[in-house]
């Protein structure tokens, strides 16, 4: 039986359903690159801001065992440099195959408008809203994904800016996740991601009672986050009919396969390239296939959504 892994993600074709997410090692044209080299279907910039910032001192990431904390603070070039590594990324992606998607965040909703707009000018192949990081500093009262109402207006920017497929992402750090989904799908989101890390949280050094990362507390993502990210992907799936890329804690095949089971159209892998390298997007897709084939299954909608 043959097997197919190739997707179709708000009409652009993935090879396979592995996209590197946002935060892990999407600075640079050559690392998006290497990972694309090592199996990936898309890759995912960091988060890219109008202006650069610098983000927390380290340290801004503990592996605390069962997964990781993080408190990077966003740190990124600006969207300046961010662009011309855009552009030299995807001339280098082209021959591959892989797809290249824009993260993008903003300080208020009216900068998501501008930022949207120069980094289309690079010409990604989707754009994705970050309104949900859960370790800003205080200054920012509360997320943008909290409420259905001002994410639906980012949206509405992103979408007023750009000619590009959009995704939104959102948090698991919400009352209900299917409202905010609803509400910027209304505003003309073409896709959703789900979801962010979990918190923040907090790791004591209990030697000194002081907290771990420099920032204090942290977003948790890795297999602690995974059960949660499921069911998310799985209510936002039965809710609105848009695709979804399914992320939190996938480190396997058999993660990715539950992922497509409650409707995930492509699976993002992050926390997982700590503990593996940037191998497992190889490693995700042959165990993929592995499964597949034992179930009968030649392309992936076949199972799409058929669990939960």
């Amino acid at each position: 039986m043959s097997i197919d892994l190739s997707v179709t993600l708000c009409g652009v074709h993935l090879p396979n359903p592995t996209i590197l997410a946002s935060g892990i090692l999407g600075l640079t044209h050559e690392v998006m690159v290497r990972v694309a080299e090592a199996g990936a279907g898309a890759v995912t910039t960091k988060s890219i801001s109008l202006a650069p910032r610098d983000g927390y001192p380290n340290p801004v990431v503990l592996d605390w065992g069962p997964g990781l904390i993080n408190a990077v603070g966003l740190s990124n070039p600006g969207v300046e440099v961010m662009v011309e590594e855009i552009r030299a990324a995807k001339e280098r992606l082209a021959p591959l195959g892989v797809r290249l998607i824009a993260s993008i965040f903003a300080d208020t909703i009216y900068d998501f408008g501008p930022t949207a707009r120069y980094v289309s000018a690079a010409g990604p192949d989707l754009i994705e809203v970050n309104i949900s990081c859960p370790n800003l500093d205080d200054d920012y009262l509360q997320m943008f994904a909290a409420d259905p109402y001002v994410a639906g207006q980012v949206t509405r920017r992103v979408k007023g800016n750009t000619d590009r497929p959009v995704l939104v992402k959102l948090s698991p750090n919400v009352t209900d996740i299917v409202r905010v989904a609803e509400a910027v799908v209304e505003a003309g989101a073409d896709g959703i991601t789900a979801v962010n890390s979990l918190g923040p949280g907090l790791i004591l050094d209990i030697e000194t009672g002081r907290p771990i990362l420099a920032h204090g507390t942290g977003g948790v993502s890795g297999p602690p986050l995974r059960p949660i990210a499921v069911r998310c992907v799985r209510d936002i799936y039965r809710a609105v009919d848009v695709p979804v890329v399914g992320m939190g804690g996938v480190t396997s095949g058999r993660d990715a396969a539950e992922m497509v089971l409650v409707g995930a159209t492509a699976v993002g892998i992050g926390s997982a390239i700590a503990y593996q390298g940037m191998k497992v997007f190889g490693e995700v897709c042959r165990e993929l296939e592995s499964y597949m084939e034992r179930h009968g299954f030649e392309r992936l909608e076949r199972f799409r959504g058929r669990g939960g």
